[in-house]
């Protein structure tokens, strides 16, 4: 898969389109909850299967630590480490701009494939968007 930064507003419809797909289509998360206004001030991630538009992501910085958001691959191409090489390319973002902590908030159903990644749970089950989550952090080295 090739990870870009978004530049263009087409590379950005790209990656609306990507989650609109995973979020509102599959997972039913309102649309006016999936767009929101911190995409203006956070960095975009798409990810291509040659020019096919297939994975997406977002990163923002909040306090001490680069936030990875929105972290999305369309369902026929899950399993193909598609969403570990999104979280490297976010961390390495995270790590350019000078912050040493990443923190999300992930879906319950995903824990295990964070924890692979070096991601410890931080806090209880809450519910965002109608779906359960924990928040998670790892120490950038």
């Amino acid at each position: 898969m090739r990870i870009e930064v978004v530049e263009t507003n087409d590379q950005r419809q790209q990656a609306y389109n990507v989650r609109t797909a995973v979020f509102v289509d599959e997972q039913n998360v309102p649309p006016e909850e999936e767009l929101d206004a911190f995409d203006e001030q956070s960095i975009h991630l798409i990810g291509y299967d040659t020019d096919k538009p297939i994975a997406a992501s977002r990163v923002r910085f909040v306090d001490n630590y680069g936030k990875l958001e929105r972290i999305c691959v369309l369902k026929d191409q899950r399993g193909k480490s598609n969403g570990a090489q999104m979280i490297e390319s976010m961390e390495a973002i995270i790590k350019n701009e000078g912050y040493a902590k990443a923190k999300l908030n992930a879906q319950t159903h995903a824990i295990d494939f964070y924890q692979r990644l070096g991601y410890k749970v931080i806090s209880g089950e809450f519910m965002d968007a109608g779906i359960p989550h924990v928040a998670m952090t790892k120490e950038l080295s």
